[in-house]
């Protein structure tokens, strides 16, 4: 088991009250969970989401803490396991209550809650936590972030964070890696845009393998352009939100158009 504690999330005074309790409500479901169950159980596979894809216990749990906060802000939740709660607001948060789900179970310190808020059908507001630090970046629509992408502009020599490579993608991995300085497979989509965001990598990308839900990129496209970045899709679909889960992109995330333009025009080859 790991009894290592998380921590409360360390948020700024001004994070909307309704995305400030659920991440508050996922951190401790979360450190409540791993001294109560062991990595095999957390991993264990006990439902099948709404997005078509297996629960893992430890998303159960996490979300069901997340559910029950959003209907105590009074706000709709449309989330990947229990897909949309429409408790009639105008308000609804979507969130990824544990993005890196293996990194989580198994104690892996690599694994966040993600959430945006959605007003009528735009993205305003969005918040990310680090499970295992309590550390947060919140963003708002056209206001300034403390932290700034790198802004660099080529992919020679850049800092990368991929997606693992899968079936189909092999080739169009092996293009970006070529040209990266650097590349990490971290396993937390949500984290590595966050990374993005803040200039410690200069981008992410799934190379091709359309894995991304909205939940996984929400925040992002909140959060990336606030810090003078990039965030879009391989093939240019727009990332909008709606209610249907079995949507996929293929996210990237740059730190300036220009290097994420490299990035589509490398991975398509």
């Amino acid at each position: 088991m790991n009894t290592w504690p998380v921590p409360a999330p360390d948020l700024p005074a001004d994070v909307h009250p309704a995305l400030a309790a659920t991440a508050r409500a996922a951190a401790r479901a979360y450190g409540g969970a791993r001294g109560e169950f062991t990595r095999a159980q957390l991993r264990e596979e006990i439902a099948d989401g709404a997005d078509g894809t297996p629960t893992m216990r430890v998303d159960a749990i996490v979300e069901d803490a997340i559910a029950e906060a959003a209907r105590g802000a009074g706000a709709n939740l449309l989330s990947e396991e229990a897909g949309f709660l429409d408790h009639g607001s105008a308000v609804t948060l979507v969130i990824d209550p544990v993005d890196g789900s293996a990194n989580a179970a198994t104690g892996v310190p690599l694994s966040c809650f993600a959430g945006a808020l959605v007003v009528d059908d735009q993205p305003v507001e969005a918040l990310t936590v680090w499970f295992d630090t309590g550390r947060a970046w919140h963003a708002r629509v056209g206001e300034p972030t403390p932290f700034r992408t790198t802004g660099r502009k080529a992919l020679k020599g850049a800092n990368v964070c991929l997606l693992r490579p899968k079936r189909g993608t092999e080739e169009a991995w092996l293009r970006v890696s070529n040209q990266a300085d650097r590349v990490r497979v971290l396993c937390t989509t949500c984290l590595e845009t966050m990374l993005v965001a803040e200039g410690a990598v200069d981008a992410f990308a799934d190379p091709g393998s359309d894995t991304h839900r909205l939940m996984d990129l929400i925040a992002a496209l909140v959060t990336v352009p606030a810090a003078g970045g990039v965030l879009l899709d391989l093939h240019g679909r727009p990332l909008t939100f709606d209610l249907d889960l079995t949507r996929r992109w293929s996210g990237i995330a740059a730190a300036s158009p220009e290097l994420a333009d490299e990035l589509v025009a490398t991975i398509l080859g």
